[in-house]
């Protein structure tokens, strides 16, 4: 007789770590008629975004206390709303444009794969995730935002109905900000859009709320990392977007692609979709093994990093388009 224990495995779920540098420095987010604005306005943007990105290459160095800080720089290229063209054009295109101003990509991800990374349901499970902030005050009435599509920050007006008899109208309310300082700042965010065939096409700001929790490191699929980055050791690239995995390195001795902060350099044209952002991530509940391995890894290197995971993205947004 012995006294061994067998267990089933999945009983003891396991999640991986993953690498992490300091700073995810991202050097852009472009829709489909950007570039297909040609290379002069790609060449802008860089121009436009060097200046800062170089300053939080600076501050990420001052933060690291003497030591050399792991800053990793991304783009995002919008092959989910539209497609232009095909990424053997495009990005040859617009990496010799970043080169030209001095300004090296180290990682290139698709926007599509915050929806959909192969065969995992990026946005989905994300969406899964979810968990509402009651207003105070308030008694359910409003449907969940797994049912609406919308997630707010506070309480929206009460919807006007028709008087019954004998009684009065019910006054105009305004919306509250749950956590408004003095006066409220109210967001109303539309998640996603369901077509009458069933067909559910993730916002623009959903899926920045993802791209930003994949360059925390804080997405698992049943414990396994999504978006992992693949090595782009091909002379080219593919003539069709699919073809193209949904993350690559670029640079092979880049930093680890995802970090304890993100920093986004973008146009100002982003900032209400940003705000949004901060909305959904202030109420999305992050698997906890993930956040307990970046607060280790984290306390192991004397690195603060904020408990709030909207805390941890800060950005440049520079005037222009």
């Amino acid at each position: 007789m012995t006294d061994a224990v067998f267990r089933e495995t999945t009983a003891e779920p396991r999640t991986q770590a993953v690498p992490l540098a300091h700073l995810s420095l991202e050097l852009g987010h472009f829709y489909m008629e950007d570039l297909e604005a040609g290379p002069e306005h790609l060449r802008r943007h860089f121009e436009r975004v060097r200046p800062w990105a170089e300053a939080a290459r600076a501050f990420a160095t001052a933060q690291a206390g003497g030591k050399r800080p792991r800053i990793s720089t991304c783009f995002l290229i919008d092959d989910y709303f539209t497609r232009f063209s095909s990424p053997a054009e495009l990005v040859p295109l617009l990496l010799a444009e970043a080169d030209r101003t001095g300004v090296t990509v180290d990682y290139l991800a698709r926007e599509s794969g915050c929806a959909d990374a192969g065969k995992v349901p990026v946005a989905e499970a994300v969406a899964g995730r979810l968990v509402e902030e009651p207003p105070p005050g308030s008694y359910g009435i409003r449907p969940p935002a797994a049912q609406t599509g919308w997630l707010a920050n506070g309480e929206r007006s009460p919807v006007a109905r028709t008087p019954q008899a004998m009684k009065k109208a019910t006054a105009w309310q305004p919306p509250r900000e749950t956590a408004a300082r003095r006066h409220s700042v109210f967001l109303d965010v539309e998640l996603w859009s369901d077509a009458p065939d069933g067909h559910r096409t993730w916002s623009c700001p959903f899926l920045a709320a993802v791209w930003q929790l994949a360059r925390l490191g804080l997405l698992r699929h049943q414990g396994d990392p999504v978006l992992v980055p693949h090595p782009h050791t091909a002379s080219g690239f593919p003539e069709d977007w699919d073809e193209l995995p949904p993350l690559i390195r670029l640079n092979p001795r880049a930093d680890p692609f995802a970090a304890y902060r993100t920093c986004s350099v973008l146009p100002n044209r982003f900032l209400p979709v940003e705000h949004a952002v901060r909305v959904i991530l202030d109420q999305t509940e992050v698997d906890p093994e993930a956040l307990r391995q970046v607060a280790e890894r984290s306390a192991r290197e004397a690195v603060a990093v904020p408990d709030s995971v909207a805390d941890r993205i800060s950005y440049v947004f520079y005037a222009g388009s």
